[in-house]
């Protein structure tokens, strides 16, 4: 399974990256909103340091303005895809992308019926928003669960990208029903490291240590 981070601060994607785990940045007009650099230029940025797919969102109601958006920002740079929202607009726009070669992260998807319909205009990921499910009382993977079993009925080819991870156990829900990828906050992917038993283990190695002869070695 692939990680992406979702977020556009520059500091978090280089963090990352430099864990080596790293495999794409998510974008919103939210996360672009809190940095001071023009999104243009801040997409230019992140996919100089990320190899992998950069998301960035179109924020045209229109599939033809939705179209015209995205064939500038696929001139940033080849790994840009779009962000289309899950309207009969974004469909409409997924399915002119699809068709020109431009790559489409269908998001704010929160139902089956709206992957589907992703998936059968051609878009290159899907982006269903567990941890927004999960705050309205439903459980957002069962939609990833059944976005996952509707696509290997068919043989659908788009990648599930699990958004709104809010925890460690949505990212191993993830893997455990086969979603190819999870975006998370630069906070939740700090935590896949973390075990308490891990850090006490690694104090009482070292307490350990001290006790051990330092001086000489093995002739």
């Amino acid at each position: 399974m692939e990680f992406f981070i979702d977020t556009a601060n520059m500091d978090e994607i280089k963090e990352a990256k430099s864990w080596g785990i790293l495999d794409g940045v998510t974008t919103n007009p939210t996360h672009v909103s809190k940095e001071s650099m023009p999104f243009k230029e801040l997409v230019k940025e992140i996919c100089k340091i990320v190899d992998g797919p950069v998301s960035a969102e179109v924020v045209s109601l229109k599939a033809e303005e939705m179209l015209e958006e995205a064939r500038e920002l696929v001139k940033i740079a080849d790994n840009v895809v779009i962000k289309v929202p899950s309207i009969p607009e974004g469909v409409k726009a997924t399915k002119m992308m699809s068709g020109e070669g431009i790559k489409v992260n269908f998001t704010l998807v929160f139902s089956p019926m709206q992957a589907l319909l992703a998936a059968k205009v051609g878009a290159a990921y899907v982006s269903p928003f567990v941890g927004r499910l999960d705050n309205v009382s439903h459980h957002g993977m069962d939609l990833v669960e059944q976005i996952r079993t509707i696509y290997d009925n068919y043989g659908f080819e788009t990648k599930i990208i699990v958004a709104a991870a809010r925890h460690p156990i949505h990212v191993l829900d993830s893997a455990l029903m086969g979603a190819d990828i999870t975006t998370m906050r630069f906070e939740i992917m700090k935590m896949l490291f973390e075990h308490p038993l891990t850090d006490i283990g690694l104090e009482k190695f070292l307490q350990d240590w001290k006790k051990a002869p330092q001086k000489g070695g093995v002739k």
